[in-house]
């Protein structure tokens, strides 16, 4: 077993539990990582081998396209999506929001989430 990672996917969109949030947007990060068996990949340099990074995003971007009032549904169907579309054994995605809307400075929320089979 292996792990692949995908870190610092950064997409634009529409997630919060406020309808401002949900009207103007914000910034957000994910990070995936997956368990799979890739030895056949290594020994023989063949992509249909392992996991494919394009589907890995392929797979965050359309998740992220679909409004959520939290961070923990996103997660959860980025990462049920994963789990059930692709070669792994698990996976863990992590989730944050910049400046969230808090009473106070706050860099980024984030919300993580691993699932296995």
């Amino acid at each position: 077993m292996g792990k692949i990672s995908l870190e610092g996917l950064t997409f634009y969109a529409y997630h919060g539990f406020y309808e401002r949030e949900r009207e103007l947007g914000n910034t957000f990060e994910v990070n995936i990582t997956v368990e799979a068996d890739f030895e056949k990949a290594a020994i023989d340099d063949e992509l249909a081998e392992t996991v494919d990074y394009e589907k890995l995003y392929a797979i965050a971007a359309e998740v992220m396209e679909i409004p959520s009032k939290l961070l923990e549904q996103v997660v959860h169907k980025m990462a049920s999506r994963i789990l059930n579309e692709l070669p792994v054994t698990s996976v863990e995605v992590s989730l944050s929001k910049f400046n969230p809307p808090i009473s106070g400075e706050c860099k980024k929320a984030t919300v993580s989430l691993c699932l296995s089979r």
